[in-house]
């Protein structure tokens, strides 16, 4: 097997990847929730653990991959009252999201996981797992609601590695005076309504934070090697599993943990609660998703992605250029690890993750590539089988010249001529704004 480095988020040191003797790799990545379309943050995170999903099988590794949905949640029944007037419809919304969003993940490319497990379906293993917690110590009882105890886990926010008592202080604590320390969490939250499950503390539904706990043992058991998602579940989400596992299994639950960082617009972090984001439908109304995932695979995925259509313009020509470079060459049958270019790129890929270090190797061999069919052959095979690219040439756009474009054309080339640059930089830019990007000839 290939030698592999990931940083871990718990120790944040960049540390060789080892699996169990038997080489299979459990990897849980934390899916949506399903009461929207998913957005570009959601592309970023699963492009991201699809392209680590196949670089492990490449590197020799099985993979079993499991991705849950969050299927009941307060967003959901707000936007069932909202939509219905009827909260219980709930399961209606998640259905027509999650079919969106496999829709939106098949069209970016993303291979399905092996397990796609919803909340709603593993209910009584929620029970067992909070009913020997409370067993353990490390939870209590309040009015038909159960709470983790923060008390119970010494080890709590090591891997957030923040400061109790500042949060304590006042920082994202939720104010609950059932509560014993105000840090404690929701396993189970009372609530009344057929909507709802019946439990040994009364009718309710599961708190957040447990459901992965669950439906990680459920399907992977109580060892795993890979836990992954978004850098915003850090915390609280992923601090709470944490507690929760670690406190009913004892010892290290997790082997690696793995976050991409955010999406930002105007430098700020992309979030629907800020009202800045765009759905993956959005963009490909006007990008193909292939262009998406090329632009997404741009930037290494522990750095911020810095999200505008200027860039995926960028993405897109660049894209086509290799589309047009590898269409004809029929990729190799398996990778070629002997070859001297895909070694190189190998090496970047395996150096968790570094993508845009592997692009300098294919555009610092361009000219090379153009001229050897054996070694694109080899190329094109990383780029489909790991980086998940189809390479498919996109369709040219045709343009219609209406009058109104015609005379600004016409305009632009009466400045040029005279050699009035600043009038025709404007009159070009007013094409660009319009969606026509005009190519100068020469003047003679």
């Amino acid at each position: 097997m290939t030698n592999l480095y990931f940083r871990n988020t718990l120790t944040s040191d960049k540390e060789l990847f080892s699996s169990r003797k038997d080489g299979i790799i459990s990897m849980y990545v934390c899916g949506i929730t399903p009461y929207d379309f998913s957005h570009i943050g959601h592309g970023r995170c699963y492009v991201t653990f699809d392209v680590i999903y196949r670089l492990l099988i490449s590197c020799g590794y099985k993979v079993t991959y499991v991705r849950n949905f969050t299927d009941i949640d307060d967003k959901l029944l707000v936007r069932a009252q909202k939509e219905f007037g009827d909260q219980t419809r709930y399961p209606e919304i998640a259905q027509r999201y999650i079919d969106a969003y496999h829709e939106d993940m098949a069209r970016l490319g993303c291979c399905s996981p092996q397990h796609e497990p919803r909340v709603t379906e593993v209910i009584p293993e929620i029970i067992r797992f909070i009913e020997a917690l409370i067993a353990k110590g490390s939870a209590y009882e309040v009015n038909g609601s159960v709470y983790f105890s923060v008390n119970s886990f010494p080890c709590y926010c090591k891997l957030s590695k923040r400061n109790i008592d500042d949060m304590l202080a006042g920082a994202r604590v939720e104010i609950n005076d059932e509560k014993r320390n105000p840090l404690d969490f929701a396993l189970w939250k009372a609530e009344e309504g057929t909507a709802f499950w019946q439990s040994p503390w009364g009718h309710g539904r599961p708190g957040w934070h447990i459901e992965c706990s669950v439906m990680a043992e459920k399907f992977l058991g109580t060892k795993i090697d890979i836990h992954g998602g978004g850098m915003d579940l850090i915390f609280p989400h992923h601090e709470n599993e944490i507690a929760q596992s670690e406190s009913l299994c004892g010892g290290n639950w997790i082997n690696f943990w793995l976050h991409n960082a955010f999406v930002r617009i105007d430098k700020e972090k992309m979030s629907k609660s800020l009202g800045n984001f765009f759905t993956l439908r959005d963009v490909f109304e006007k990008y193909d998703p292939m262009v998406v995932r090329f632009m997404i695979l741009n930037h290494h995925y522990r750095s911020p992605l810095d999200f505008s259509f200027d860039d995926l313009d960028v993405a897109q020509k660049t894209y086509q250029r290799l589309c047009k470079l590898f269409f004809d060459t029929l990729p190799a049958k398996n990778i070629n690890k002997d070859n001297n270019l895909v070694r190189s790129m190998m090496n970047f890929l395996c150096d968790d993750m570094n993508t845009p270090g592997m692009w300098g190797i294919v555009f610092e061999n361009f000219k090379q590539l153009q001229d050897n069919a054996e070694d694109r052959a080899a190329v094109k095979t990383v780029l489909t089988d790991i980086l998940g690219l189809d390479l498919i040439p996109l369709p040219e756009k045709e343009f219609e010249i209406t009058p109104e474009i015609q005379q600004l054309i016409d305009e632009r080339e009466k400045a040029r001529a005279e050699k009035n640059w600043e009038q025709s930089d404007i009159l070009r830019d007013k094409l660009k704004a319009l969606g026509y990007e005009v190519q100068d000839k020469k003047l003679t």
